[in-house]
């Protein structure tokens, strides 16, 4: 079975995550790592369990809490970018989740709108 846009593109942004960990743990960062660690690689498994779901309240639930992973996600790339803790460039980061952001969003709404209409 393919992929999904949304599916590949959350797997990509954790290996990027985990690249981006083990640079702050070089760096001494242990702190908002752990915390970016846990939330950016947590997007993309609410995504797979969502699309496990056992119903459409499931997948609309599972996307939900996805979305909010990735909401807190951009909070933490936005507190390292300008607390200048490190000199590490966190901008695309910053681009990619905004798009899996969007993302996300658009699928909760539509989601959000079917269960509504049955």
């Amino acid at each position: 079975m393919k992929n999904s846009i949304v599916q590949e593109k959350s797997f990509q942004f954790s290996l990027k995550i985990i690249r981006l960990y083990k640079s702050l743990l070089s760096e001494k960062e242990y702190i908002i790592s752990k915390q970016l660690l846990r939330s950016g690689t947590s997007i993309g498994a609410n995504i797979e369990e969502a699309l496990a779901g056992q119903s459409k309240r499931d997948f609309t639930a599972k996307m939900s809490i996805s979305s909010k992973e990735a909401r807190e996600t951009k909070y933490w790339l936005r507190l390292l970018k300008e607390s200048e803790l490190t000199n590490l460039d966190v901008k695309s980061l910053i681009l990619d989740i905004d798009e899996l952001i969007r993302i996300l969003t658009s699928i909760v709404k539509t989601s959000q709108q079917n269960l509504t209409k049955n």
